[in-house]
């Protein structure tokens, strides 16, 4: 029986065959296929060089909520007092005798000045926190993708750093604190000198803030002493 054409006799057990392998003109000169996409078509920032960034705004639900319900108290019992005026029941005492105190009392009364000093408080703190973006305690990370934002926690950070300096040897204790602008590790050394103990944790601690991937790391301040004397 002949066999049939354009096919290969089936080679024997055990040996090796070569596979197809394409060159590099038949996969076209455009970028590589074989790099992930990223979404929307952006392709995803170097490490490194994702910019400043921002820091997160809080909702200020509470604030927000506070200010809502007194306001709306004071102007539902201003409408009422309206409506019971139209209809031809008298007015509040408190709205007159508050009309008269105000028509009476001098500018320069300690209670007017008590109550524009207390106005003039909370409007200032409401204008502070319309203006300023809260969440201090989450620190702004590099952005490597467009659509992506992330933050870290203060506390996370310290405690990410604080497992980084025992790491040192003559590190018997230490305590890390992370601000927005400032990292403070304060470490106890119970052997070698504290020079040495002090540049290693400076470099280690360093070499941590850079892999936190913070936009804006912190600057560092290291402390190194040994530890107080018992009895």
């Amino acid at each position: 029986m002949s066999e049939p054409r354009g096919t290969e006799p089936p080679e024997p057990e055990g040996t090796t065959q070569r596979l197809p392998v394409l060159e590099k003109s038949q996969t076209g000169t455009g970028p590589d296929r074989s790099a992930p996409a990223a979404g929307n078509g952006t392709p995803p920032a170097p490490e490194g060089e994702g910019g400043r960034e921002g820091r997160f705004w809080s909702p200020r639900r509470v604030p927000a909520g506070i200010v809502a319900l007194l306001l709306l108290g004071l102007v539902g019992l201003f409408l009422y007092d309206i409506a019971s005026v139209r209809a031809d029941r008298p007015v509040m005492s408190w709205r007159r005798e508050l009309a008269r105190q105000l028509a009476e009392r001098p500018l320069d009364d300690t209670w007017v000045l008590v109550g524009a000093g207390v106005a003039a408080a909370l409007g200032l703190w409401l204008l502070v926190l319309a203006a300023t973006p809260g969440l201090r305690h989450v620190l702004p990370m590099r952005r490597t993708h467009a659509d992506v934002r992330a933050g870290l926690d203060r506390d996370a950070a310290a405690t990410a750093l604080r497992d980084r300096a025992m790491e040192v040897a003559g590190v018997q204790s230490v305590r890390v604190r992370v601000r927005r602008r400032r990292a403070k590790a304060r470490a106890m050394s119970h052997f070698r000198e504290l020079d040495d103990v002090r540049t290693d944790l400076d470099a280690v601690l360093t070499d941590a803030i850079s892999g936190l991937g913070l936009s804006r790391p912190p600057s560092l301040s290291v402390r190194v002493r040994r530890p107080g004397r018992k009895g």
